[in-house]
């Protein structure tokens, strides 16, 4: 009783306080009062906060899942096929930045997407796993979110963009015939430029006939659609090593059918008018005959008259 008669109206209002934020779990905290080198006991300066560290961590022990039943929640089987989700989808995302220049993602990437495609369709299916249990409704139409469908829909929009299939074989486990051979044919170019680095005449004249293939090889491939981003992006870049860094020109040869319709274009008007004169003067004759004709013979039937 002797302490308690010692404290003063301040120090029970800020112990009440103190004890009524313990209680109620009210986030802030009050610091102690200080005391005046004259005794008097002075107001804390100010209220402070308590940090989201320590909202986190009260807040951390609380475990929503133990509220629902055992009927709504994701099954061992169901948890075990979107971690492996996750892990093939971290994977291929990773080969699509590791590849995204130069353009190699076709024939790097393409045992990522399938492996996480595979996956993808395990879940997304109506086929039953152990247990004659479906991941289909726990997984993908559980919330509005629908997230595994977004995240693989965003991703699957690169690889159709991107062309890839027409770059690998019809099971879509290797790349093509046609590719392999396009990506030989570009190392032979690429290799004869590096070989004339220091003169470019004669990387003009030495690289003319690989160049020459590797375009003609790629414009039987965009005539037939075996092309994707991997193969046009190689090509666009051996383009501009050719024409702007070493100068060189385009062979003669590719340039003949461009110069024949410019010079068909050109001479198509004078070929029209001498075409409509040759006719006008064509259907003058025709015109002019008749009327001759007509006058020889009525002269000869006045001749028969008289005589």
């Amino acid at each position: 009783m002797g302490l308690l008669t010692k404290c003063t109206f301040v120090e029970s209002c800020l112990f009440a306080g103190w004890m009524i934020a313990l209680i109620t779990g009210a986030n802030c905290l009050v610091y102690p009062s200080e005391t005046s080198v004259d005794g008097a006991i002075k107001l804390p300066s100010a209220v402070i906060p308590v940090s989201q560290a320590s909202r986190m961590g009260f807040f951390s022990s609380l475990s929503l899942s133990s509220t629902f039943p055992e009927d709504l929640e994701v099954n061992e089987y169901c948890r075990e096929l979107l971690h492996i989700y996750g892990q093939r989808y971290v994977t291929y995302a990773n080969c699509l930045v590791s590849y995204a220049r130069p353009v190699k993602i076709c024939q790097n990437c393409y045992p990522y997407f399938n492996s996480l495609n595979e996956t993808y369709s395990n879940i997304s299916s109506d086929n039953l796993g152990p247990g004659n249990v479906s991941c289909h409704d726990s997984l993908m139409r559980s919330d509005r979110l629908m997230l595994l469908y977004t995240l693989f829909i965003k991703i699957e929009e690169i690889w159709t963009s991107a062309e890839c299939e027409q770059c690998l074989t019809e099971d879509l486990k290797a790349l093509s015939n046609v590719t392999v051979n396009f990506m030989a044919t570009l190392n032979q170019s690429l290799t004869c430029f590096e070989q004339y680095q220091r003169n470019h005449s004669e990387l003009c004249k030495d690289c003319k006939a690989s160049y020459k293939r590797l375009n003609e090889l790629y414009g039987r491939m965009e005539k037939n659609q075996t092309l994707c981003i991997d193969i046009e992006d190689a090509m666009n870049m051996t383009r501009r090593l050719w024409s702007k860094n070493y100068g060189c020109s385009v062979p003669r040869e590719e340039t003949v059918a461009v110069i024949a319709v410019s010079s068909f274009m050109l001479f198509l008007p004078i070929i029209f008018y001498l075409s409509s004169f040759l006719h006008s003067e064509q259907k003058k004759r025709k015109l002019i005959h008749p009327k001759r004709a007509k006058s020889s013979s009525s002269l000869m039937n006045i001749q028969d008259k008289f005589s």
